[in-house]
């Protein structure tokens, strides 16, 4: 029951705030009292001058990445389809991310995803393999087990453990970059759902439900930042995307460090259009994984 009342909640609570928001997006009371909001959702038309938007409100990206460190850009690149599709993370966003990082001195960026269809195909058709390229990012295959390691999820409730692929284990930090889209099992995928690339087996998160397990994959190492995607939002067909999908026009990107918040912001979004909010949102919020009462968090809303 208290389940099914956050649920409810949260989605009456985002319809009512993007009935009123520009962006969607309820703003808390105590807004101006932290020096660095919770969450940033910025409005506009060109994804890289958002992005640095939301980074400067952040503290700079510069935060999160040091001389010397050992980066991965998490993208999602798992269908072997074009950027026109929005089933994957523009690639014009992540080669920027990638740059901004190697330009303050990270040592080492790397770019990889487990994905759904060919990999080959993906990497290529999704148009990420070359743009992560080009900015000097190291494009890591994940098609076989053997660069994956088995590690322990300390509190896992349904899953003790998992096999994370190498890269993710050795980064100093981890940049999660997700489109917002639906998914046909989840609902929804942004920054929770896309860590799925980071693993290699799914069929234990299949299994024993991901709505449930999701939030056990939190539980080894968080991303130290998120950014969401979300320009034209796959809102039907997902999470490839089908002749008969349906698209919002968002315009936004949403950036946090807490990938739970972030993915609360995202419901409200799906929520304002009808859609349900997906239920590990609250399971990890529950479980003191991230926060997603948007109201309690210090939201920022911007335009660039």
């Amino acid at each position: 029951m208290r389940r099914r009342t956050f649920l409810k909640n949260l989605a009456a609570g985002a319809a009512a705030a993007a009935a009123g928001s520009a962006l969607g997006l309820p703003v808390a009371a105590h807004a101006q009292e932290a020096q660095f909001p919770d969450l940033v959702a910025v409005r506009g038309s060109e994804l890289t001058a958002m992005f640095d938007r939301a980074l400067t409100a952040l503290g700079g990206l510069g935060k999160y990445v040091k001389s010397g460190m050992t980066v991965v850009v998490k993208p999602n690149m798992g269908w072997a389809v074009g950027p026109e599709s929005c089933a994957n993370t523009n690639p014009a966003l992540v080669a920027h991310i990638v740059k901004n990082a190697l330009n303050l001195g990270a040592s080492k960026v790397v770019v990889f995803d487990n994905t759904c269809d060919n990999w080959a195909a993906a990497y290529r058709d999704s148009g990420l393999e070359a743009a992560a390229r080009d900015a000097g990012a190291t494009v890591a295959p994940a098609h076989e087990s053997g660069y994956f390691q088995e590690v322990q999820l300390p509190g896992g409730q349904y899953l003790s453990g998992t096999a994370l692929h190498e890269a993710y284990l050795e980064a100093d930090a981890v940049i999660n970059v997700p489109v917002l889209k639906h998914h046909g099992g989840a609902r929804m995928t942004a920054a929770m759902k896309n860590l799925m690339g980071a693993i290699w087996s799914r069929g234990p998160l299949h299994r024993s439900g991901i709505d449930e397990s999701l939030p056990d994959l939190l539980l080894h190492k968080k991303p130290v930042l998120n950014v969401v995607e979300a320009m034209r939002v796959m809102i039907s067909g997902g999470p490839r995307g089908r002749g008969d999908s349906r698209y919002l026009s968002s315009q936004m990107l949403l950036a946090s460090e807490d990938p739970v918040a972030v993915d609360s912001a995202c419901a409200s979004i799906f929520s304002s259009a009808g859609l349900p909010v997906p239920t590990y949102i609250t399971l990890a919020a529950e479980r003191g994984i991230g926060k997603a009462d948007l109201s309690a968090l210090n939201v920022q809303r911007l335009t660039a």
